[in-house]
């Protein structure tokens, strides 16, 4: 599609269609309706007005005189953040708000189990509770549209079909618990890069196909008390003030009827965001304070808009106990039962790219292992700009190891490299080049003492651990990744052991893609361990050693080279010059850091670094490389175990399916290998003669397999029909096309096992 075709399809102001009274979801949040009648009917208008913004930094005000409580909100989305000054940065220092620190995103994407997502869920709404938290400040459940994203590591997947299944885990988890959730960023945050003035240029029908179908999955399948408003703007549009997004979509369409939140500086107007559908503005009340009473009185904004943005966070309000003051943080956040889930979700996120034999590692006789590498003995709760935790504990790899082989063997340690180390002022102030020469020197002299020790205890070793990857620093809010290189010399590092020692098992600790093609040939296995939280050293000891089978599945596509990549591909991204941040503007305000006017936005860029055009659509991820035939290195769903399976006997229960069917694939699954394990088998749907253009194939269905040694199952996995229809742009609604369909069932986006064609009519 040309420009001009695209930037006409989304100026989409036609009225949405395909959405009647009858036909919205009716949210359980309604019911306090009549309640809240006689609560608004009780309150001033500067008592109405007070609850739309910030009271503190994380807190939202209630109505003391009439008993409605604070609003007070828990960030992030992998664990509850520590106690901090009401209007600042500053930790508290408490020992009680030590947290667990969970699996980041794309670690509980890896498991493919909404199972263990709700797990999570549950895990969060019981520390957000101990803590007197009422709104975690998550799920984060943005499509991962490049591969050099701050915020991969803090998003599900690339696919919206898995992120929708696992963000209706979370919510349900959170919300059965006694917390709301709150879905973020809604809409299109997909990069980190100027991400508080893009303004996102996305056709109707891959907005909605792509990227809303997490939010509108957390929304009407698990009644999602919370929404927060992107930073950037959507076809002209911000989002904490757009209508079709905030308005017409979520609660119109999906029936929400929650409360919508910005995002914390990400307010603009008074008079469009009140009306087009924001309800609170963080952290402060600089246009839904004294500016939105004003335009009340002056007529701007009616009495009955504010009722009904007070109503809405009332309804939340009502449905979420508050937890007394004196009754929170009288024990430590982080418990037993919370770090299990960790665990769990750590152990069968785990991917397992390569192996040639070498794992699970021998320990039957007392071999030397040398561990080589930052990220062995790194902790990953904090660093980088935005949410981390303060971890009661955290296990690193070294440790891991350590507690799992025991006097097995020998484990020998040498860093290797030193890590990325996030300095929050040098965002802000550029160096000199006298300074910037003087830190080459000192990087490269201690990379060579680095490096000559690793390769010394490697030449010793029978076996070398390579644990490198990225860390918090590397992958960051507020900015993306320049490339998927392997930072701080990695792949000079490896290469140099290898000529002493070709017996390497390279274990990358990222939350987003790296380039594979210097480590892949040179490890003998190679292993994805995420950011994977409190118990991830344990979690990848026992999968090294052999004592669980590696079960974790990709969720992005690890491509040959970044410019492979959709965006990248079509030059879409980047967009310019990186300007300033504008979460860090505000941390940076209250932290007193000194700016410097030389890392200011560079206004005569021949690019517009504030336009972000997908004209790649709907071919976003795997469903790109399939289409356009790119060969990858690892493709989406993919992941290896200690055993092997055999599909067989595909079958579907009719060969011709109506718009109201749901088509049950059944097949048969053996595990052939002497080890337990888990299969994620994965259903795609192929259009062989469809009407209108798709992907080569699409991810349907999916489900996570125990299998023992030897053991046979029939698995079956259902796709409403309803499920493969397509926005029309013309006709403003979810259409069909009837075509002849073929089912692809597999263990990979690469690697199909089984197929069936059926008629769709």
């Amino acid at each position: 599609m040309n420009l001009a075709k695209l930037l006409t399809t989304i100026l989409f102001t036609i009225v949405l269609g395909g959405c009647t009274a009858e036909n919205v979801r009716q949210s359980a949040l309604l019911q306090y309706d009549k309640q809240i009648d006689g609560i608004i009917g009780q309150m001033t208008l500067d008592e109405k007005i007070n609850m739309l913004h910030a009271k503190h930094m994380f807190v939202s005000a209630g109505v003391e005189r009439l008993g409605i409580a604070d609003m007070i909100y828990a960030d992030g989305p992998f664990g509850i953040r520590e106690e901090m000054q009401p209007d600042g940065w500053m930790p508290l220092g408490w020992e009680t708000d030590k947290a667990t620190f969970f699996p980041t995103g794309s670690a509980l994407a890896a498991t493919w189990s909404p199972e263990l997502a709700y797990a999570y869920g549950t895990g969060m709404a019981r520390e957000a509770r101990l803590r007197g938290k009422d709104m975690i400040l998550g799920p984060a459940i943005n499509i991962q549209r490049i591969p050099t994203g701050g915020r991969t590591y803090e998003y599900l997947s690339e696919d919206p079909f898995l992120s929708s299944r696992l963000s209706v885990g979370y919510t349900k988890g959170v919300q059965d618990n006694g917390a709301a959730a709150c879905l973020k960023h809604y809409a299109l945050n997909n990069q980190e890069n100027n991400r508080g003035t893009v303004n996102v240029i996305v056709g109707e029908r891959a907005m909605r196909e792509i990227y809303l179908p997490p939010f509108q999955a957390a929304v009407e399948e698990a009644d999602a008390y919370g929404v927060m408003a992107a930073y950037n703007k959507v076809n002209g549009w911000w989002c904490a003030e757009n209508d079709i997004l905030l308005n017409k979509i979520l609660r119109d369409e999906w029936g929400f009827a929650g409360l919508v939140i910005s995002d914390w500086n990400g307010t603009h107007s008074t008079v469009d965001a009140i009306t087009n559908g924001l309800n609170i503005e963080m952290p402060t009340k600089r246009f839904l304070g004294d500016a939105l009473l004003d335009s009340v009185k002056a007529g701007l904004v009616s009495e009955e808009i504010i009722n009904q943005r007070v109503r809405e966070i009332l309804r939340v309000r009502l449905a979420i106990k508050p937890i007394p003051a004196d009754e929170a943080n009288k024990e430590v956040t982080s418990q037993p039962a919370q770090q299990q889930i960790a665990y769990d979700v750590a152990s069968k996120s785990i991917v397992l790219l390569k192996n040639e034999g070498v794992l699970p590692l021998d320990l039957s006789k007392k071999q030397v292992f040398a561990v080589i590498g930052a990220n062995a003995e790194q902790t990953l709760g904090l660093g980088g700009m935005g949410a981390g935790v303060k971890t009661l504990y955290e296990v690193t790899p070294l440790e891991g190891l350590r507690n799992k082989i025991g006097d097995r063997a020998e484990i020998v340690y040498a860093k290797g490299y030193e890590p990325v180390v996030f300095s929050f002022a040098d965002m802000f102030r550029k160096k000199t080049p006298e300074e910037i020469e003087k830190e080459a020197r000192e990087t490269e002299a201690v990379a060579e003492k680095l490096t000559k020790e690793a390769v010394e205890v490697a030449s010793k070793a029978d076996l070398v651990l390579f644990v490198g990857g990225n860390d918090r620093a590397v992958e960051t809010e507020g900015s993306d990744r320049k490339d998927m290189q392997l930072p701080s010399g990695q792949d000079d590092l490896i290469q140099a052991i290898a000529a002493v020692n070709p017996n390497i098992v390279t274990v990358l600790v990222s939350g987003a893609p790296n380039d594979l093609n210097v480590v892949q040939p040179l490890s003998k296995a190679l292993l994805i361990s995420w950011f994977n939280g409190t118990e991830g050293g344990n979690a990848l000891a026992d999968v090294l050693v052999g004592n669980i089978s590696p079960s974790g599945r990709l969720p992005f596509t690890l491509p040959i080279k970044l410019e492979d990549s959709p965006a990248y591909a079509l030059g879409n991204y980047p967009q310019g010059k990186k300007g300033a941040d504008i979460f860090a503007d505000l941390v940076s305000e209250t932290e007193k850091v000194e700016k410097s006017e030389d890392n200011a936005p560079d206004e005569k860029l021949n690019d517009d670094p504030n336009t972000a055009i997908y004209s790649e659509e709907s071919l976003v991820g795997y469903r790109w490389f399939d289409t356009k035939n790119i060969p990858v290195m690892y493709p989406f769903g993919y992941g290896l175990t200690y055993t092997n399976f055999e599909y067989s006997d595909l079958k579907t229960d009719k060969d011709r399916y109506g718009k109201n069917d749901v088509i049950t694939v059944s097949f048969e699954l053996k595990n052939t290998g002497s080890a337990a394990a888990d299969e994620v088998v994965q259903a795609y749907i192929h259009r062989i003669n469809p009407s209108v253009e798709w992907p080569y194939k699409e991810l349907k269905a999916f489900s996570r397999v125990p299998l023992n040694p030897g053991e046979s199952k029939t698995v079956s996995l259902e796709i409403p029909v309803k499920n493969l229809q397509y926005w029309d742009e013309t006709l403003q609604r979810w259409n069909d096309d009837f075509c002849n369909i073929e089912l692809l069932v597999g263990s990979s986006a690469g690697d199909i096992k089984l197929k069936k064609e059926v008629t769709l009519k």
